[in-house]
């Protein structure tokens, strides 16, 4: 299995109606998108603030293989999400990794 995190950073022009509908979305994933096994994401809610940058949103999906995440990133359902993005994110990290 894979792990596939996720952290965005968003800028002032999201609205707290605006997150809303983007964490929406992508809850959805494990519905729409063949191969999540498990997926979770939320407010950066950390007390650790010194660290946190900025980041305000957090995405964490395990896929059954890594054919599942490879066949994620084009999906039609991701794409239209980060396209959905371009005014609200300033920044975004990314780490893939397989399940030790």
């Amino acid at each position: 299995m894979y792990e596939h995190l996720v952290v965005f950073k968003f800028n002032e022009k999201i609205t707290k109606q605006r997150y809303q509908e983007l964490l929406n979305q992508l809850l959805g994933f494990k519905k729409t998108i063949p191969g999540i096994v498990d997926l979770s994401a939320g407010m950066n809610v950390t007390g650790e603030t010194d660290k946190i940058q900025g980041y305000n949103l957090g995405l964490r999906i395990t896929f059954e293989d890594r054919q599942a995440l490879d066949d994620y990133l084009p999906h039609p359902i991701h794409q239209q999400f980060g396209a959905s993005l371009q005014e609200v994110i300033e920044n975004v990290i990314v780490v893939d990794y397989e399940i030790q």
